[in-house]
Parts: structure tokens; C-alpha cells; sequence
């Protein structure tokens, strides 16, 4: 990258069920509030704003951060589905990489409701249709919801070509819950057993309830800026940016009559290829990520797409346990998607709040312990992926 991309501050309110949380103006204006104490900076220093949501109406941002300041900046309000936070995030970082601005913002908030994710217009197409009847096509599970459709296909694409047991997908839920426990900001903080996982209701021939993210409400925030800037105004210059790609979907993705393709998996691959050479850093260079384990199908097939493991070789690589501590990358330490919850807009910038306190060595019990090199990855369907590569100075 050309330039040196600081990571000021990050923020993020706890994540909670629907009809537990606070109105999303109140999360949002939280979790900025946190980032611009974390970075040590006033509101008037921010010179501009991204907002990523997805269930709200147009100009949901500026009702946010009307709560925190009025200043006049650009507020430009985002929305790529699941991958909404770190889009948000990426346009923050492009506009101060350009030169265009010093310092940007970007913050994301989700105010959800209960059940399953649906489409809010049913009166005019789904950008989904495509993706809907591609599944509808290569799936059985004709009475799931859609996504669990998706993502359940995926892991069923899996077990086909590889011979992937059904226990190895659970282990990814029970290491995620045992990641949780030390995580006061994660919904669920239950350890639970590979049994257990198994022995949940059935929701798919393949996936249980455990194996699926919750719908969650919360709120998560961060600012970048240069070099320059963070020294002259006295800002931790400890984490930066060195990598950071999005893509969206290829002619793959709807023929090849491949379910892991349908939800993002060659998406993945070019994201984290394209991060990979703009660093110089390699996939056996991480030593934490937070990737998109909205089921834990995805999670194992992302394995593979991020090069952590080579196309096979997730379950090997789940059962040696280098998924977890003292492997060989720490995934989701925060409990990721699956138990720390996944409120849609700010999931991408949740991820970017533990793995900047990661590098920077204040997570207590979930510490990786000597992480300096850190991966983020977030996908949404439709679609868009976006991964980042974070490092200590």
C-alpha cells in the first residue's frame, strides 16, 4: 500500500438479542464515542464519515452521528449485506490512503429482529433471486430458510468432494463457545461440547441450531488516519493497515454448479490473493484472524479460501486443533459470528475491535500471545467480500 494506514482508535458496544438493546442511534453514537476516546481525539478531527447498515431507513448514519457531533463532513451511508462493516471500513481507509482526507471514520450498527433473515421487499426483484434459484437447484433442503439453504449446501459441497464429517463442522461451534467465554462483549459465553452441538435441533440435513449465528444487535466503530496525522496529534501509531482488498462476485459463482462457490468462496480466494501480494505477507505468516463463520460451514470452507490450509485439507486442519490456541492460526478468538453474535452492519468493524486490541496485546485470557500479524475477513452474499491485513509496528 502506498501509505502507512494507522488504526486510531476502535470501539464497539456488547452484542445482544433483539429486544435486549439499546436504539441504534444510541449503540452507534456508543461505539464512536469509544473509538474517539481510544484514539484520544475529538469529533471536529474526523473529516469523514462512513456508516454501514442494512435494516434501516436512507440516512440512518447521519441519525447517529448527529448524536456525537455536527460538523458538516461527508456522511456517506453503506450497505453490502453482511460484509456492510468492513466495507464502511474500506472506504475509510481508501479515502485516507488517496490523500483525500487525514482522518476518516467508519462505524456500523444493526437494530435486528428475531428469526431467520428475510427479504424486507417482497413487491419488487431480490438481489438475492439469482443466488435463490442456483441454490434452489443444487440443494434438498427445500424447507430451511434461505441462507441456511446457502451455507448448509456449502458444507454438503464439502463432505462430497472430501468426505468431511458432519462431528467436524461441530468442533468449529464448540471451539468458537470455548473462544467466548473470556469475551464480555459476545452474546453467548456457554461452553458447549461437540455433543452438545450434535444433539441441538436439526436444521438442515447437515447443520444443527448451534451451528448458525444469532441474530444480534450492536454497534462497532473505528477511526484511520495517517502517519502524519496520528503523530501530530499524539495518537498510538502501534497497529496499522498493510493490506486490504474487496471483491465481489465472479461468473463462477452461478456456473459451476458448485454451492461453496454460490456463497463466496472464489470471492475469498481473489480477496485474500490480492491482500497476500500487496503485503508481502503469506497466509503461514498470520498468526490470528477473525473470518466470517456466519455457519460453521463457511468457516471450514474459508479455511481453504484464505490459503490456511490447502482446497482439502479443512478437517485435518480443524481435528490437529491449528484453528485455536497453540495451532498454527488463532481463529475467531472473540467467539466470532456463531457466539459473539453477528449484528450485520457492525460485524466487520467488531472484527477489526479484536484483532487491533490483538496486535496490541490487551484481550487478557483470549490473547494470542505474540500475534503481530492479523486477518480479517467478512462476506456478504450478493455479494462482497472484503479482507484486511493488519499489523504491530
Amino acid at each position: 500500500m502506498r501509505r502507512k494506514i494507522v488504526v486510531a482508535g476502535v470501539g464497539m458496544t456488547p452484542f445482544v438479542k433483539p429486544g435486549q438493546n439499546e436504539p441504534y442511534p444510541v449503540m452507534g453514537a456508543k461505539a464512536i464515542n469509544m473509538a474517539l476516546e481510544d484514539a484520544g481525539i475529538g469529533y471536529d478531527k474526523i473529516q469523514q464519515a462512513y456508516a454501514g447498515y442494512v435494516y434501516g431507513d436512507s440516512t440512518c448514519g447521519q441519525r447517529v452521528l448527529y448524536e456525537v457531533g455536527m460538523t458538516g463532513i461527508p456522511v456517506i451511508n453503506v450497505n453490502n449485506n453482511c460484509s456492510t462493516g468492513s466495507s464502511a471500513l474500506f472506504l475509510a481507509r481508501q479515502a485516507v490512503e488517496s490523500g483525500v482526507v487525514d482522518c476518516a471514520l467508519a462505524v456500523g450498527f444493526e437494530q435486528m429482529t428475531p428469526g431467520a433473515l428475510r427479504d424486507v421487499w417482497t413487491d419488487r426483484p431480490s438481489p438475492l433471486s439469482k443466488f435463490n434459484k442456483v441454490t434452489d437447484e443444487l440443494t434438498q433442503d427445500f424447507t430451511s430458510p434461505m441462507a441456511l439453504k446457502m451455507f448448509g449446501g456449502a458444507g454438503i459441497e464439502h463432505q462430497k468432494k472430501y468426505g468431511t464429517k458432519d462431528e467436524t463442522f461441530a468442533k468449529i461451534r464448540a471451539k468458537a463457545s470455548a473462544h467466548a467465554v473470556h469475551n464480555d462483549k459476545a452474546i453467548f459465553r456457554k461452553e458447549v461440547s461437540v455433543e452438545d452441538v450434535m444433539e441441538s435441533p436439526r436444521v438442515t440435513s447437515l447443520l444443527t441450531r448451534l451451528q448458525c449465528c444469532p441474530p444480534t444487535c450492536g454497534a462497532g466503530a473505528a477511526i484511520v488516519c495517517t502517519e502524519e496525522f496520528a503523530k501530530r496529534h499524539g495518537i498510538n501509531t502501534d497497529v496499522v493497515i498493510v493490506g486490504q482488498a474487496m471483491t465481489t462476485d465472479f461468473a463462477s459463482t452461478f456456473d459451476k454448479d458448485d454451492m461453496m462457490r454460490v456463497v463466496g468462496y472464489d470471492m475469498t480466494a481473489a480477496a485474500a490473493k490480492q491482500v497476500y501480494e500487496q503485503s508481502g505477507v503469506g497466509p503461514e505468516d498470520i498468526d490470528v484472524a477473525e473470518l466470517h463463520d456466519c455457519f460453521t460451514a463457511n468457516e471450514l470452507i474459508t479455511y481453504e479460501g484464505l490459503g490456511f490450509t490447502p482446497e482439502g485439507g479443512a478437517e485435518k486442519f480443524i481435528w490437529d486443533g491449528d484453528n485455536t490456541y497453540g495451532g498454527k492460526v488463532v481463529t475467531n478468538p472473540s467467539g466470532g459470528l456463531l457466539s459473539k453474535g453477528h449484528p450485520l452492519g457492525a460485524t466487520g468493524l467488531a472484527q477489526c475491535f479484536e484483532l487491533v486490541n490483538q496486535l496490541r496485546g490487551t484481550v487478557g485470557k483470549r490473547q494470542v500471545e505474540g500475534a503481530k500479524t492479523a486477518l480479517q475477513h467478512n462476506l456478504g452474499l450478493g455479494g462482497a467480500c472484503v479482507v484486511t491485513l493488519y499489523q504491530a509496528t
